[in-house]
């Protein structure tokens, strides 16, 4: 059962760290190295925390980090988890609801995503302003975690207008042309059809992806506010007449991985 499994996690690490996180930051592909930055860092692995899944996906490291950076308590997960490494949507969410106990208010999530408007190339970075969720399973569904958040939560303001206006500050302040869009979740492995994304630009997407709405969602449930930064590491499935492939979504977020890390520091540092 996820709430024993959260409820171990939590008193494990209690025990563990010393400091009250208020902002979780959740790195996607090739962004694990930001926390290293952090004062008196502490490093747990996924392994080790009970309850916890395990990562399967190559850049993703599996580490939790506690640390201070710009006078803030931080939690970083270097690495999260997916649906398509076949667990639960209840399960892929258990590290926010674990780190939601432990104090966090803020969430910033960052993933690496397909462009699907026309307007984008690989190697920009979008802020979310919505999303879609095209995968057909929410985290929420089951018996409701009353500590955590209502039967019915409210997604109206799932990506924070606030948080999103400081990002867009610091696209200005260190000059990066960052673009908006909205999200949308399909459920991977495998990438999508050229049909698919003439569908999801029709509904209005302007990427697409495999992670961050049920974080989101389950992070909006508990009322935590959320921003989130999608790194458009290739054009999706039939943009252009190429295949697609993981190796380039993680050689685009390695050359970019210089400027999204400037653009987290910002925000960590005005928030």
């Amino acid at each position: 059962m996820t709430k024993k499994r959260i409820e171990d996690a939590v008193v494990f690490l209690k025990e563990k760290i010393e400091i009250v996180p208020e902002l979780l930051i959740i790195l996607g592909s090739g962004l694990g190295d930001y926390a290293e930055s952090f004062e008196d860092a502490e490093k747990i692995s996924y392994l080790d925390i009970p309850g916890f899944p395990k990562p399967t996906v190559p850049g993703h490291a599996g580490n939790l980090v506690f640390g201070k950076k710009h006078e803030k308590s931080i939690a970083v997960m270097q690495g999260r988890f997916h649906c398509y490494e076949g667990y639960t949507p209840e399960e892929t969410v258990i590290p926010i609801r674990v780190l939601i106990k432990l104090g966090i208010k803020r969430m910033l999530i960052t993933n690496a995503a397909g462009g699907v408007n026309e307007g984008f190339s690989p190697g920009d970075l979008m802020v979310i302003t919505d999303h879609i969720n095209l995968a057909g399973f929410n985290p929420l569904r089951g018996k409701n975690h009353d500590d955590l958040g209502p039967r019915f939560s409210d997604m109206t303001y799932a990506y924070d207008k606030n948080l999103r206006n400081t990002l867009f500050d610091g696209g200005k302040k260190l000059g990066i042309d960052l673009k908006q869009g909205v999200y949308c979740l399909w459920t991977g492995p495998s990438f999508e059809t050229p049909a698919e994304i003439v569908m999801s630009r029709v509904i209005g997407a302007d990427a697409v992806g495999m992670s961050t709405v049920p974080e989101v969602i389950a992070a909006n449930h508990a009322g935590i506010k959320c921003a989130g930064i999608s790194c458009i590491t290739n054009m999706a499935a039939g943009m252009l007449d190429q295949p697609l492939n993981h190796e380039e979504v993680l050689e685009t977020g390695e050359r970019v991985k210089g400027k999204t890390k400037e653009l987290i520091d910002y925000f960590v540092s005005n928030i």
